[in-house]
């Protein structure tokens, strides 16, 4: 008789979603690879948030942040005002980290990875409220 699975149904599925959020994130860099972006940071962590992709073309700074669900508008209502503040208290980490991109243009995107299809790529998808 077989052993039983020493992981849990639930702990099976979190590691499914990771695995396919890590692999949504690397398609999504290669995405703006071929559309003249240099990635500059993937996953930067901070106490405050987290950034996905941080993304650079021209002078334009682009935090990205990455959702890959089977629906489009659910990955866009899954990064609600406290997901959006938390991005952006990342990105005001970031320079202070970085502080040569201060003079630079910052800008929030959000890119949609489903199942067999293209990325979506959402410009400017949300605007930090002062």
């Amino acid at each position: 008789m077989p052993e039983p699975d020493p992981i849990a149904p639930s702990s099976q599925r979190r590691q499914r979603a990771y695995r396919w959020g890590l692999s949504a994130e690397t398609g999504a860099a290669w995405y703006l690879r071929l559309k003249g972006y240099r990635i500059l940071a993937r996953r930067f962590k901070v106490a405050r948030g987290e950034i996905d992709l941080v993304a650079l073309k021209h002078r334009t700074l682009v935090f990205v942040e990455v959702k890959a669900r089977a629906e489009e508008h659910a990955a866009l209502e899954a990064v609600g005002p406290r997901s959006q503040r938390r991005i952006i208290a990342a990105a005001d980490s970031w320079g202070q980290k970085y502080p040569r991109y201060l003079s630079f243009d910052w800008r929030y995107d959000i890119i949609v990875m489903m199942p067999r299809r293209w990325p979506r790529h959402h410009v400017a998808a949300f605007i930090p409220q002062d």
